[in-house]
C-alpha cells in the first residue's frame, strides 16, 4: 500500500542575504515514514528542514521563493505559523529543555493551546512521557527540574514535549550527535516506534543511521538534493557518482 504524501516541496530556493542557501529543490515526504537528509556540513540539510515549519522565519534576511505544500495546505500563504508549529514539531541537535519541572516542560505546549485542566494535563504529561520511553525513569520525579536529567533522557524529554501538542510530522535535526551510542540506541528505537503515528524528517550526520531507520533517504549538496530514494536503494545502487562518492567515504 503507498503511503499518502504528507509534504510536497516544489522549486524552492532559499537565501540568506546574498547566500543562496537552497537552489531548486524538488522533493516528497511521505505520512508515517522515516525520511532521512544526509550530506556534508553546511550543505542546506537543516536549513530545508527548518523551512518546514517555518523556523525560517525568525532569521533576518531569509527570503524563500517556491511552494512548500503539507498535505495539499500552502504553508507559507494559508496557514498561521504558531498552528503550522502545533502540527509540525521540531527537536534539536541538542537536548534544550526548559528550566521548569519534567511535568512542566510536557504541560507547556498544551497550555498555550488553551488545555487547563489538571486531569487533562496530567493525562497528556503521562501519554507523552510513555511515547517517549521514559515514563518509567520520571514518574517519580515530575516536579523536578528537567535540567537534572541525563542528556539521553533530556532529549527523550524534549521529543515527549514536541509530541505533547499532537503534532502530525516531528522534524529531529540531528537529534543523537551529542548522545553517547546507548542513549542513541534508545532514540533510534524510539524513533522506530513513533513512525506508526507521525511522520519524521531527520537530518543525520550519521549515514550508518540512515541506513538503520530510515525508509527514504534524500543526499544534499552545496544546497542542492543530489538524489532522493528509498534508503536501500540510494546505499545499494546509488545512481548519481557524487551520491557514491559521498557514501563510499571519498569526501565529507
Amino acid at each position: 500500500m503507498e503511503n499518502k504524501l504528507k509534504f510536497l516541496i516544489e522549486n524552492v530556493n532559499l537565501y540568506y542575504g546574498d547566500s543562496h542557501a537552497l537552489k531548486d529543490i524538488n522533493l516528497s515526504i511521505e505520512e508515517k515514514e522515516i525520511t532521512s537528509f544526509i550530506g556534508p556540513s553546511g550543505c542546506g540539510k537543516s536549513t530545508l528542514i527548518k523551512s518546514l515549519n517555518r523556523l525560517n522565519d525568525l532569521i533576518e534576511n531569509c527570503k524563500i521563493t517556491g511552494t512548500f505544500l503539507l498535505d495539499g495546505i500552502n504553508i507559507y500563504k494559508d496557514i498561521d505559523p504558531n498552528l503550522l508549529r502545533k502540527r509540525v514539531g521540531m527537536v534539536f541537535q541538542k537536548p534544550n529543555p526548559f528550566a521548569m519541572s519534567i511535568y512542566d516542560n510536557i504541560a507547556y505546549g498544551p497550555r498555550t493551546h488553551g488545555i487547563k485542566h489538571k486531569v487533562d494535563l496530567d493525562e497528556i504529561v503521562e501519554k507523552s512521557l510513555k511515547k517517549s520511553a521514559i515514563w518509567e525513569e520520571t514518574k517519580d520525579r515530575l516536579k523536578k527540574s528537567a535540567l537534572s536529567l541525563s542528556g539521553g533522557q533530556q532529549q527523550r524529554l524534549c521529543i515527549a514535549r514536541a509530541l505533547a501538542v499532537s503534532p502530525e510530522v516531528v522534524l529531529m535535526d540531528e537529534p543523537t550527535s551529542a548522545l553517547d551510542p546507548i542513549s542513541t540506541a534508545k532514540i533510534e528505537e524510539l524513533v522506530l516506534e513513533l513512525k506508526k503515528e507521525y511522520t519524521i524528517v531527520i537530518v543525520t550526520h550519521s549515514m550508518q543511521q540512515a541506513v538503520r531507520i530510515s525508509d527514504k533517504t534524500v543526499f544534499f549538496l552545496m544546497g542542492e538534493v543530489i538524489e532522493s530514494n528509498k534508503t536501500t536503494e540510494l546505499f545499494s545502487r546509488p545512481k548519481d557518482s557524487r551520491t557514491e562518492d559521498y557514501i563510499t567515504g571519498r569526501f565529507g
